[in-house]
């Protein structure tokens, strides 16, 4: 019998007949590993341990304490235990698929009776007792044919398609989770019994088109979470739950910020309280740009299409684009525009009045640039995905020698920015050459070089996602980490030499000669609606001061003290500051639960010893003591602590 050689993580080699399973290798070194192990790499390839190896290889076994592994089984085992219990409580249930998702998985099902919450209730039951059955989970390879004939006899006709689906030269891969089976690519666990039954959840119940085609008819997605142990899962529903607190779209509406309607789906109606928030951050990031030498611009909503086709977007981005029909007086046809869905061809417009010298750059062009994108209306979520967004968006038309100081400064100024909006964390994403591809190996490794150093002078850390940069160039994405730990990517600096060529952007150089510049694609907030919707999770609402749309409330004790309290809001006004005076016939401890529901910092209440003594007793949100102040004091105090931190 044939012999092959498995290389271990430690550098031991063993030989083993060829086709010898993880499993059996597991065996060999020991009982107990054995029965630990849940699946193996093989040469890097996620595999089962009923699978057989049949050539050299390196390999490595895994157990539950390996997270990744772990988790990817566990969600996907779960999935088929789902499924089964569905079909051993409803017999009549139409399997389809379930993938793992990131905390879970979900599985569709066809079904003519929707699902209950009693009914998830009812699954996950099964589900504890099928896992503690502890049965073998067995997979097969069949051929085509014999799949097709197992299925139509079972009347499951979403397996039959998927089969139609997978390539001519794949193996069509049979599961059993006990006697229940199911089509799958695999890996799976051993059994049933490594799968941790108090480490699991049944989250929702939803609808779903079959491979997202409306006009098939509609299914039932259930949708679970699961960890490797109890105590992950307790975290990450009590993540939830603080998520469910901080949703923006609930705090938009107590706040008075802004909502959304089914008249302009996908487009904000900014409320006085959420354009303040705007308008604040807005003014605070043009004086960030203009201090770091970049120069505003503004360029038109609507395009023809003809510059569009020119800079490759209306073969690459049509679908996602807003076009808009004019009838041009005298023309024979109608003329076609679009609402930009970005501002990078815009910007080369404006780069390109005039020949430009070497000794013009870098010169960094800077927008607000409103930008309209279709997105499907299942997938707009309150400011998170919206159809019409403004960006802080920049491009840097620049030589290739200047791309290593220009992204060093770039990622100096977000980690700024970052930093005083409240995110003392992010990383970044470090995309590289994909195989399609334009330009030179060696112009490659020179752009993919200098970002690399920038990086390092940042004294930044990066993680290498090789092979998903863009066509024509490498790109830098940036993640921020919120206060719970959440991760968004919302800053993006992206090297482009394709676009200034599409669109005919040159410079004069040292030599006389004229050179195609490179364009640096760079945000930092991204979205302003997006990292607007952020903000007010970060913070629970609870905005820093200079940032908060409603800045101070002075609220009276007593009628009497009504003229002091107008003159007190008076005297923080004309400092400034965005406050306001509450005299309303109320109690005090109303005014205070009403005004920290819609997260007022500051509220400063006044009776008739602070009338006496022209003080105000200061309370500030989500704190039960007071501090009495005089009025001179607390002016200053409130004025130097609503100083943005640029002007600090």
């Amino acid at each position: 019998m044939a012999q092959i050689s498995l290389t271990f993580p430690d550098g031991n080699v063993r030989d083993y007949p060829a086709g010898v399973t993880p499993a059996e290798v597991a065996a060999s070194i020991a009982p107990s590993l054995a029965k630990a192990s849940i699946s193996a790499s093989v040469d890097g390839t996620h595999w089962d341990m009923a699978w057989p190896i049949t050539a050299d290889a390196t390999i490595s076994l895994h157990t539950l304490k390996d997270e990744a592994p772990a988790l990817e089984l566990i969600r996907h085992d779960l999935a088929h235990v789902m499924a089964r219990a569905v079909q051993e409580i409803w017999p009549e249930v139409k399997v389809t698929i379930g993938p793992v998702t990131e905390h879970g998985w979900f599985y569709d099902f066809d079904r003519a009776e929707p699902f209950t919450p009693e009914d998830l209730g009812a699954i996950e039951k099964k589900m504890r007792e099928i896992i503690n059955l502890r049965e073998p989970i067995r997979t097969e390879i069949w051929d085509r044919d014999r799949a097709i004939a197992y299925y139509k006899e079972r009347g499951e006709p979403y397996k039959l398609e998927l089969i139609d689906r997978i390539p001519a030269d794949a193996p069509i891969r049979m599961y059993w989770h006990g006697e229940w089976q199911d089509l799958c690519r695999g890996p799976h666990l051993q059994h049933t019994g490594q799968l941790p039954p108090d480490a699991f959840k049944l989250m929702a119940v939803a609808g779903a088109y079959w491979f997202g085609d409306s006009t098939r008819p509609m299914l039932q997605r259930i949708s679970g979470v699961a960890f490797r142990n109890r105590e992950d899962l307790k975290a990450y529903l009590t993540l939830l739950e603080e998520a469910a607190k901080r949703d923006h779209r609930k705090l938009g509406r107590e706040m008075e910020l802004f909502h959304l309607q089914e008249e302009a789906p996908g487009m904000v109606f900014w409320h006085p309280n959420g354009w303040s928030i705007y308008r604040t951050l807005e003014d605070y990031m043009r004086r960030r740009q203009r201090s770091a030498g970049y120069r505003e611009i503004r360029t038109p909503q609507v395009v023809d299409r003809i510059l569009w086709e020119k800079s490759g977007h209306w073969e690459a981005y049509r679908e996602n684009m807003f076009i808009v029909e004019v009838d041009e007086e005298g023309a024979r046809e109608k003329r076609i525009n679009a609402l930009k869905p970005m501002n990078c061809p815009c910007h080369v417009q404006i780069y390109n009045q005039g020949l430009k010298s070497y000794r013009d750059l870098p010169l960094r062009l800077a927008e607000f640039g409103s930008c309209h994108r279709y997105e499907s209306s299942g997938s707009m979520h309150g400011l998170m995905r919206v159809r019409g967004f403004t960006q802080d968006d920049a491009h840097i038309f620049c030589t290739e020698d200047q791309i290593e100081a220009e992204c060093a400064d770039f990622i100096k100024l977000l980690s700024s920015v970052y930093k005083d909006l409240g995110f003392e964390g992010f990383e970044i994403k470090f995309s590289t050459r994909p195989d399609v591809r334009i330009g030179s190996d060696e112009a490659w490794d020179k752009v993919e070089g200098a970002l690399e150093n920038a990086i390092r002078k940042a004294g930044a850390e990066y993680e290498l996602d090789p092979g998903e940069g863009a066509f024509y160039g490498p790109k830098l994405d940036f993640k921020l980490t919120d206060a719970i730990g959440r991760k968004w990517q919302c800053g993006t600096f992206q090297v482009d030499p394709n676009l200034p060529t599409r669109l005919g952007a040159e410079y004069v150089g040292e030599d006389g000669a004229r050179h195609r510049p490179y364009m640096l694609h760079r945000a930092i907030l991204g979205s302003f609606e997006r990292f607007i919707g952020i903000l007010i999770e970060n913070y629970a609402g609870k905005l820093p001061l200079w940032l908060a749309p409603r800045q101070i409330v002075v609220a009276s004790i007593v009628s009497d003290a009504d003229a002091y309290v107008k003159e007190v809001a008076a005297a923080l006004t004309a400092r400034g500051l965005r406050a306001e005076a509450d005299t309303r016939n109320e109690k005090i401890n109303y005014k205070v639960r009403e005004h920290s529901l819609g997260k007022v910092p500051v509220i400063l209440a006044i009776g008739m010893k602070e009338v006496e003594e022209r003080s105000v007793s200061m309370r500030r949100l989500g704190d039960t003591r007071s501090e009495t102040l005089s009025l001179d004091a607390v002016v200053a105090q409130m004025v130097a602590e609503a100083t943005p931190p640029d002007l600090r």
